[in-house]
């Protein structure tokens, strides 16, 4: 539970993080190439998953000169359309399992990442095929194979 002091301790570090965008987003636009900054308010993944202050750190990203906005850890459509919706910039939203591309899309997301998520779809094929040797001897699931040579074609 916040108090009056952690509120003050989340504002001045929400404040710190804004001008920490704020000198990357300058660094940014001195570059003789095109770039796009990206700021992260990770409060739902930290355990402070309050949306109004995920929005208000946002806001001040934005503020700051941050190109995308990124929260990680919106659970909902209804969350991720009150961040798009309470700010002007794109919005960047972790795919998650439940929610489809066009329902992102359709509630405002403009970028979908899947941050390490296919590392652990990999990571769980290995271990189920790592289950099925240990339990049955079955070394079927060694006989997987990706079409390499289309993809590096």
């Amino acid at each position: 539970m916040a108090t009056a002091l952690t509120r003050g301790v989340r504002r001045s570090r929400s404040s710190a993080f804004a001008e920490r965008v704020a000198a990357a987003t300058e660094a940014a636009r001195g570059l003789k190439f095109p770039f796009t900054l990206t700021a992260r308010a990770e409060n739902h993944i930290r355990g402070h998953p309050v949306l109004e202050d995920t929005i208000a750190r946002l806001k001040a990203f934005e503020d700051a000169g941050a190109d995308v906005l990124y929260a990680p850890g919106l659970r909902t459509v209804d969350e991720i359309r009150a961040v798009c919706e309470a700010v002007s910039k794109p919005v960047n939203v972790l795919a998650i399992p439940g929610l489809s591309f066009a329902e992102l899309v359709a509630a405002g997301a403009r970028r979908v990442s899947v941050g390490g998520s296919l590392t652990w779809v990999a990571v769980r094929a290995m271990a189920d095929a790592a289950e099925a040797i240990r339990d049955a001897g079955d070394f079927s699931a060694l006989g997987a194979r990706v079409p390499l040579d289309e993809w590096l074609a």
